[in-house]
């Protein structure tokens, strides 16, 4: 309806009607309404007032339109450029890119195993771009199988046929993928240690870094830490008459690992071993101090440090150890003594703070020693099975027997399989640590 506004008060509306008979304006008989109407008439519409609410993300983001003045921007020293506006307010802050941040974007240090977790952690780098994951094996040619009968057939159809490896040679492949996995956060320490000495200590530490070195590619050491003269050096060639001892003297000299390699000797399955202190004397003066030195050194350059431990389980050289030991291996003969003593080594360290230690540990069984003809290796298992996480059992071979220089390649095929399988159990229960 159209309306003329009143000049009276404000919002008072009259209908046109209404106000043209107030004005005599009623139009007679037939005559038209506009005859009736004045030369000049203003009509004024009020019409609703239209309401424009912002919603609450451009009220957020929303600035207010003020002037910037030029004279009032101060340079901090940290780099920060602050501008203060007429509103108190408001304050803009910007932060000038570094010449770093010039034309790379910064990439967060993500492994991949959160990115497939479906973490946002941005851009990825060119590192993530490695073989095992761009290449699908089932697309490019499969190397030849490894088997008397799969290889038979894949030479007999002109390598058409490859029926894969064989049972036996996948477990193997399955079994260096384990003693192989990636170890991150640092060097990882393994102390080899039982209450008991002549159960075999010295061997099985030998055996576990050779079972180590064949597959794995980083460096691996064995040091013999048994302040009453060790016999681990003996159990490889020597290549130098250098000691723990001598680390420790010459640490300070040491700027690489071309240096540290000087004062050990190298297996052919290049297993380093450093040799303990040859004079008794001397070898009492070996503490925990001397550790922290030889430790750290081998630390550096070593993925794997070995320790084989002396019977001296309360001597601070085992202290020292045991606090950098990811994780332990206890070794028992096959006597009663023999096993008694070593789950006494066991109690010993719950009762000093190892659980953890302790659960997560592996007993190797030497098979070697007097007596195991006549006890039942079984019930010795199920013991320990009931304390620690594996056992392993090592058979009896003449080399090893002999006690003398341990040659890998000339083991009976069961005693490298038990080493082997000791070494993957091992690493298998090493802890995740951050690097």
């Amino acid at each position: 309806m159209v309306t003329d506004r009143a000049s009276g008060d404000e919002g008072d509306v009259v209908p046109r009607r209404a106000r043209s008979v107030a004005e005599g304006l009623e139009p007679t008989g037939g005559d038209d309404l506009a005859t009736a109407l004045p030369d000049s008439l203003t009509i004024e519409v009020a019409l609703p007032a239209q309401v424009h609410e912002a919603p609450e993300d451009e009220t957020a983001v929303a600035l207010v339109g003020t002037g910037i003045d030029p004279s009032v921007i101060e340079v901090l020293e940290s780099g920060t450029t602050s501008i203060s506006l007429s509103e108190p307010a408001l304050v803009a802050v910007t932060t000038p890119a570094s010449p770093a941040d010039t034309g790379s974007v910064a990439i967060a240090d993500y492994s991949r195993r959160e990115r497939m977790a479906g973490a946002d952690v941005g851009p990825e780098s060119a590192a993530m771009l490695t073989a095992d994951r761009l290449i699908d094996p089932r697309r490019g040619p499969r190397s030849a199988p490894e088997g008397a009968w799969q290889r038979f057939v894949y030479r007999t159809t002109l390598k058409r046929v490859n029926l894969g490896d064989s049972a036996r040679v996948r477990a193997r492949k399955e079994l260096d993928a384990r003693i192989d996995a990636v170890l991150e956060g640092g060097a990882r320490f393994v102390p080899v240690l039982t209450r008991k000495g002549g159960v075999g200590k010295t061997t099985i530490t030998t055996l576990l870094g050779m079972a180590l070195a064949t597959v794995r590619e980083d460096r691996i050491i064995a040091i013999d830490a048994n302040p009453d003269r060790g016999t681990l050096a003996e159990r490889v060639t020597k290549q130098t008459r250098a000691t723990v001892r001598d680390v420790v003297n010459r640490a300070a000299s040491i700027q690489g690992f071309t240096d540290f390699t000087k004062l050990v000797s190298r297996d052919a399955t290049r297993l380093d071993i450093l040799a303990s202190d040859t004079d008794p004397m001397l070898s009492e003066a070996f503490d925990e101090n001397d550790y922290n030195v030889v430790a750290d050194l081998a630390a550096r350059y070593y993925s794997i440090v070995l320790t084989d431990c002396g019977t001296g389980i309360v001597h601070s050289v085992m202290r020292a150890t045991l606090q950098r030991a990811d994780s332990i291996v206890i070794v028992s003969g096959g006597s009663v003594d023999e096993a008694r003593l070593a789950s006494e080594t066991l109690t010993w360290l719950e009762a000093n703070g190892y659980g953890q230690l302790v659960r997560n540990a592996v007993v190797a069984i030497n098979t070697a020693t007097q007596g195991t003809n006549l006890v039942k290796l079984e019930e010795i298992e199920a013991h320990f099975a009931s304390r620690v996480r594996q056992i392993v059992r090592i058979p009896y071979d003449e080399q090893l027997a002999a006690g003398s220089v341990i040659h890998w390649s000339d083991l009976r095929p069961l005693t490298r399989q038990s080493a082997r399988e000791l070494a993957a159990i091992v690493i298998d229960g090493m802890p995740d640590r951050e690097s």
